[in-house]
């Protein structure tokens, strides 16, 4: 069963430049993992500190990998440090 997972952040203005090459990374390795279907990112309108990621995964066995995988580990550690807090996930699927 597919599922979609949504991922929350929360980015002020100045961390925004050291941010984005790290999150950029983490979607290129994404992209070559088994049962990755697609990803978006979305600003809120009227808070644009909030960051919405919404990722597709063939399988929760898929995302489960990805979520373990040391690369993505590594590179999510330097994202939680540069924002100075959790990025959160939520999982979803069809009903």
């Amino acid at each position: 069963m597919a599922v979609k997972i949504i991922i929350l952040r929360r980015v002020t203005p100045e961390k925004e430049p050291e941010l984005r090459p790290l999150l950029l990374q983490m979607r290129a390795l994404a992209h070559a993992q088994n049962g990755y279907i697609s990803g978006e990112t979305l600003i809120n309108y009227d808070d644009p500190s909030e960051r919405v990621v919404i990722s597709s995964w063939k399988t929760l066995e898929n995302w489960n990998d990805w979520l373990n995988n040391p690369q993505r580990i590594a590179l999510q550690d330097q994202v939680d440090q540069l924002l100075g807090s959790e990025t959160l996930y939520q999982i979803y699927y069809n009903g």
